[in-house]
């Protein structure tokens, strides 16, 4: 049987599917749960233990990313990473000016739904995207700054500055933990960064399976639309923020239009955020359902739009 490759022909497969098979379980079977034996078991830490499976993902996750940049690198990956996340802040400061409700914006988006979608880049779609459309190597590498993105730390911190959520000061250090612990062996050792990078696409279907978990399906249809119109805003909006910024810093634009989606990774952050804030326990997994949407919808839109920019842009070339 080819399980895996079934899997991959999903867009954002190895995530959607347990996460999908996790919630199947929570629906029709919820009264596991509350069994004793199953809390004690192996079976019952590996559907509820998202937290520790996050953990140990965020340090795979920080293992790859690298310290060092050039010049080129380094203007391209900061500025395309300050306009991602200068866009999520600015959506924060508006939603907390304008709407009273900031858990049930529009079609039952939340604020911390919105924010985790707008604030990460998928890494490996713009990799791939600037490998076949980008005109130097540098394009690519330019996502070793924009990794920064990944992980919570981000979306607690816009959503408190934004005044949308209050955090102490040792829940960012804690949250940031594990990412700097990533960066700093696989900075230090190239073997630990390559075992280390490997273990991420293992433990991404596990985490999946444990947030997945903790899902009701009930909810499932509405929350899959409003998904759907929340990954359309974020291909619009961040893809025209940073196609504005790309070509300002002497670029074409296609590199600021592949980063215009929403990470794999950014799926966990709903529920690591509500680990910390209780404001958000309620609409954790509602706002889980909405970015995992946004984050299949922009998989498919980003490449696309990503193309058809680059296409547009040889062909000015030409006539130039």
């Amino acid at each position: 049987m080819r399980i895996k490759a079934a899997i991959d022909k999903v867009p954002g497969g190895m995530m959607l599917i347990p996460l999908l098979i996790g919630a199947l379980i929570r629906t029709f079977f919820p009264g596991i749960f509350d069994l004793p034996e199953f809390q004690s078991s192996f079976t019952g830490e590996l559907l509820t233990g998202s937290g520790a499976l996050l953990a140990a993902f965020y340090i795979c996750l920080g293992s790859t990313i690298r310290f060092q940049a050039t010049g080129y690198i380094l203007k391209k990956g900061v500025s395309l990473w300050i306009g991602k996340i200068g866009t999520a802040f600015i959506i924060a400061l508006l939603i907390k000016l304008i709407f009273p409700d900031q858990n049930n914006l529009f079609l039952g988006l939340s604020a911390l739904a919105i924010v985790a979608a707008f604030s990460d880049s998928n890494g490996g779609l713009y990799m791939a995207l600037m490998g076949q459309l980008g005109k130097k190597a540098e394009d690519v590498a330019a996502y070793s700054i924009m990794s920064l993105e990944s992980g919570p730390f981000f979306t607690m911190l816009i959503l408190g500055v934004a005044g949308l959520a209050k955090f102490p000061v040792l829940a960012f250090v804690f949250a940031i933990l594990p990412l700097i612990i990533g960066m700093i062996l696989g900075n230090l050792d190239d073997k630990m960064r390559e075992f280390l990078g490997k273990a991420q696409d293992v433990i991404i279907p596990m985490f999946s399976l444990a947030l997945g978990a903790g899902i009701n399906l009930t909810n499932v249809v509405k929350a899959g639309f409003s998904g759907v119109i929340l990954g359309l805003a974020v291909v619009v909006i961040t893809g025209i923020v940073l196609f504005t910024i790309d070509r300002v810093t002497g670029g074409n634009g296609v590199a600021g239009v592949a980063a215009s989606s929403t990470a794999g990774n950014a799926a966990a952050v709903p529920m690591a955020v509500a680990a910390v804030y209780t404001g958000y326990s309620k609409i954790a997994a509602t706002a889980t359902l909405q970015v995992t949407a946004a984050i299949i919808v922009t998989a498919i839109l980003t490449p696309i739009l990503t193309t058809w920019i680059a296409r547009r842009s040889e062909r000015r070339s030409v006539r130039g």
